[in-house]
């Protein structure tokens, strides 16, 4: 069975791995002679992670999606048990971010290696847990979940509406967010 929620959660997934891939191009980048505009638009990519992923996405997860798996299978519980601590700790770790970010553009370079290195284990870590996600959780739902279940999760994640998936109604507020990160944008990152 491919349900909804299942082209959600992996659309989400690979607009949020492009978005780190382009923060990550640019953070090697550094910003140039541009340098408020790279701080701006890095500044609204990681409040967009905050925001999105963390306040939507993962909600949805940890209340619907896990539970359901393990009221199955609790062979993966080991794997759910590591991802709630992943969503505990992934709120913090990009608010965290968005301070070092400041301190880099407020206090200058001595502050950049400290970004930088926070930003590759968070990308690191962001990787590590999507993919643990589509690789153990998601193909252990498609073999225990009812149709009743997949029908709740896909009405639970058509809520969603990211538009950096570029395929689902954004909400208004992501997609002026969206926009502007667009606008933004360093040419050489787009």
């Amino acid at each position: 069975m491919q349900a909804t929620s299942l082209n959600i959660i992996r659309d989400e997934h690979a607009s949020l791995a492009a978005m780190l891939g382009v923060m990550s191009d640019m953070v090697a980048q550094g910003p140039g002679e541009t340098r408020r505009g790279f701080f701006e638009v890095l500044r609204s990519m990681l409040f967009y992670i905050d925001e999105y992923p963390e306040r939507l996405h993962h909600p949805k997860e940890s209340n619907l999606l896990f539970p359901m798996v393990l009221k199955h299978s609790k062979t993966v519980m080991g794997a759910i048990d590591k991802l709630e601590r992943d969503h505990a700790h992934s709120e913090r770790a990009a608010r965290d971010l968005q301070h070092l970010l400041l301190s880099w553009e407020l206090l200058g370079n001595s502050r950049r290696a400290a970004f930088e290195h926070a930003f590759e284990q968070y990308v690191r870590f962001y990787r590590e847990h999507m993919a643990l996600e589509e690789e153990v959780i998601l193909p252990e739902a498609q073999k225990v979940l009812s149709a009743e279940d997949w029908a709740q999760l896909d009405a639970a994640f058509a809520e969603n509406e990211d538009p950096l998936t570029g395929r689902y109604r954004a909400r208004p507020e992501y997609e002026a967010l969206f926009s502007s990160i667009i606008s933004r944008m360093p040419v050489a990152a787009a």
